[in-house]
């Protein structure tokens, strides 16, 4: 099951492993105003990434972008690991859908641990601000990067890529 909250939240209810030890660790860094990880954060460009190796299997993304119009979205769930995705500066909606709920278009390409799925209008709506996140399990089919207003807004926002194992493994 998604969860989607405060950092602070998130943190509180995930499970306690050394993969989300590490990325919670990591978000911390780059939530702290001035924090090298920040500062790297606010260096790149609109529509590029970074990707920073962490520990424990994990590895974080972190991107800038405009958010875009749901009709340029698609729905998404990954394999081989959990996403924590956190919204540093900005908003974005994602929207998500329970993975028996939806129908698959691309499969499975483990190259990139990705799953492409049809479109729902089924899918749960989130709102995402600032100092929020969502933690996506394979079993949760999301659709990110999405406008909440009518106008795109720049958002700095990082995904750890936390690996599945059966300990890290729910939802």
């Amino acid at each position: 099951m998604a969860l989607h909250a405060s950092f602070a939240a998130l943190r509180a209810q995930a499970t306690s492993t050394p993969g989300f030890a590490t990325a919670f660790r990591y978000v911390e860094e780059i939530l702290r105003e001035g924090s090298a990880a920040r500062t790297r954060l606010r260096a790149i460009g609109s529509g590029d990434s970074h990707k920073v190796e962490l520990a424990d299997g994990a590895f974080a993304i972190e991107q800038v972008y405009e958010t875009k119009l749901r009709a340029d979205g698609f729905f998404e769930s990954h394999r081989k690991y959990i996403d924590v995705q956190v919204v540093v500066e900005g908003e974005e909606l994602m929207e998500a859908i329970d993975l028996a709920r939806i129908t698959v278009r691309q499969p499975y390409h483990a190259d990139r641990d990705l799953i492409v799925y049809e479109d729902s209008s089924e899918a749960s709506q989130l709102r995402v601000y600032a100092g929020q996140g969502t933690i996506f399990y394979p079993s949760d089919v999301h659709m990110p990067t999405l406008r909440i207003r009518t106008d795109p807004v720049l958002v700095r926002k990082t995904v750890v890529k936390v690996p599945v194992d059966s300990r890290d493994a729910k939802g």
